[in-house]
């Protein structure tokens, strides 16, 4: 058997807040990966200033070109949102409104996979429909399916640090991750 070189991996967290689902999620993933996939978190998106044309026009921000950087880097994006009143975190929308300016385009032809979670029954999946629009402009290649969206997700994460508990959503996680494996080495 060929041994499969290691994916590079980041996680872009849609959320600031201490006790985000969101982020205990992408901190559960590193360990949800298979062996040859190596999942590592981008900085905050919080870092980076309300997009303003006339900062960009005084120079990128050194945030958002450290963040242009790793994702240009890495194999693959995975996004993890929760959904804000039926869409996706303006946090997240500024984060990729920066990116977008930056040449070249970090994410054009960059494999992407959503999750998204919440504490209603839908976990966020309007957030997801509402991002796949926004990557259809910058050009990524989405991973379709499987999608996770975990409802009730107050209930599927626990710990200090907080982790994606949940033994059956973690396993589906988990297959979505060995997915967009597959996915990136049949695409890449």
């Amino acid at each position: 058997m060929i041994e499969q070189p290691t994916l590079r991996l980041v996680t872009m967290v849609g959320s600031l807040r201490q006790g985000s689902y969101s982020a205990a999620i992408a901190r559960t993933l590193a360990a949800l990966a298979p062996d040859d996939v190596v999942i590592e978190p981008l900085a905050s998106i919080g870092d980076l200033p309300h997009y303003n044309a006339d900062t960009q026009a005084d120079g990128f921000p050194a945030a958002v070109l450290a963040m242009a950087e790793a994702i240009q880097g890495a194999d693959g994006v995975i996004i993890v949102t929760p959904e804000y009143n039926y869409s996706f975190p303006g946090v997240l929308k500024n984060a990729l409104d920066w990116l977008s300016r930056v040449s070249p385009s970090p994410f054009a032809r960059k494999p992407v996979a959503l999750q998204s979670s919440s504490p209603g029954l839908l976990g966020g999946s309007r957030a997801q429909y509402q991002l796949r629009q926004v990557f259809i402009f910058l050009d990524a290649m989405m991973l379709n399916k499987p999608e996770v969206m975990i409802g009730q997700v107050a209930t599927k994460v626990a710990g200090d640090p907080a982790m994606l508990t949940d033994a059956p959503t973690r396993d589906f996680v988990a297959g979505q991750i060995a997915t967009f494996a597959e996915f990136i080495r049949r695409h890449g």
